[in-house]
């Protein structure tokens, strides 16, 4: 489970730049109908019962994370860098990168998987445009996640969400990451990362109205949806003891097209996004 940085491209989420786990939803302001998926589970063979009858193992991780105090932001805030991942016996933790959101794997066969997922992203304040711009409220993203696992080394994730509340837009976020790895010993990935919005997640933040361009003295503004911004992430895992281990990873997002050519942008902000953490982990039972 991890609490991350969101990443706007993501800026990330950054961030804040999940993931697979459990992570603390906060409360929304409308209810929320999630719909379930209903799978046909086949037999379950004996060996794979057998399996099932070890032991798990339960890591946590948890420390502080900075990223963008908003998408654009030349500022950063910080959150926590929450994660939780379990596995069965001596099977190593199965790899997530530590700028993913919060989501749960519901379907899970060859190399495939999907699930909801679940994101947050903090509210840019009046006073974050000197008061000349409106506030963007705080906006819990709802959607779900595909990723293919192509090799043992190489994964690719697609992800997709709604904002519920604050910039009630649309966005999409596709990356890959490259994996080096000596089980749960140590752990080194590398990937890029691509983040794509729509127009009315775009207007909310890069936006400038024309009753607000005169009072802002910022020209008036109308960003169509598509490509945000392109990135890169880098993380790392290292075990300490059998118990204790740290983790950690820096994010770096461009904002390019419409979001990068903003004049709230240019004058409040930055097309350079950095975010990242690190965390201590403890590895429980096994």
């Amino acid at each position: 489970m991890k609490s991350r940085p969101d990443l706007s491209p993501s800026a990330a989420g950054l961030a804040t730049p999940a993931r697979t786990g459990y992570r603390a939803m906060m409360s929304i302001r409308r209810p929320l109908a999630l719909a379930a998926i209903v799978l046909a589970v086949p037999s379950v063979p004996a060996s794979a019962q057998e399996r099932d009858d070890r032991p798990r193992r339960t890591r946590v991780a948890l420390g502080p994370a900075l990223q963008p105090r908003f998408p654009g932001s030349d500022k950063v805030t910080l959150r926590p860098f929450v994660d939780l991942s379990r596995a069965r016996g001596d099977e190593p933790f199965v790899f997530e990168a530590p700028d993913e959101s919060a989501a749960i794997g519901l379907i899970n066969a060859e190399g495939f998987s999907a699930g909801p997922s679940l994101a947050f992203q903090g509210s840019r304040r009046r006073r974050d445009t000197e008061g000349l711009l409106p506030r963007v409220g705080s906006t819990v993203e709802v959607g779900g996640f595909a990723q293919f696992q192509l090799t043992p080394s190489f994964r690719l994730r697609a992800e997709a969400r709604r904002g519920i509340g604050g910039h009630e837009g649309l966005i999409g976020e596709v990356g890959g990451d490259f994996v080096v790895r000596d089980g749960d010993a140590w752990l080194v990935s590398i990937g890029p990362r691509v983040t794509l919005t729509n127009g009315r997640y775009q207007r909310a933040y890069f936006g400038v109205r024309p009753g607000d361009a005169a009072p802002a003295g910022l020209p008036a503004f109308r960003p169509d949806g598509g490509l945000q911004s392109v990135g890169a992430t880098v993380g790392a895992l290292r075990q300490l003891t059998r118990r204790w281990g740290v983790t950690g990873f820096v994010r770096y997002d461009r904002l390019v097209e419409d979001a990068g050519d903003s004049p709230v942008v240019r004058r409040f902000g930055s097309r350079d996004q950095f975010s990242g953490g690190l965390a201590a982990t403890y590895t429980f039972g096994g």
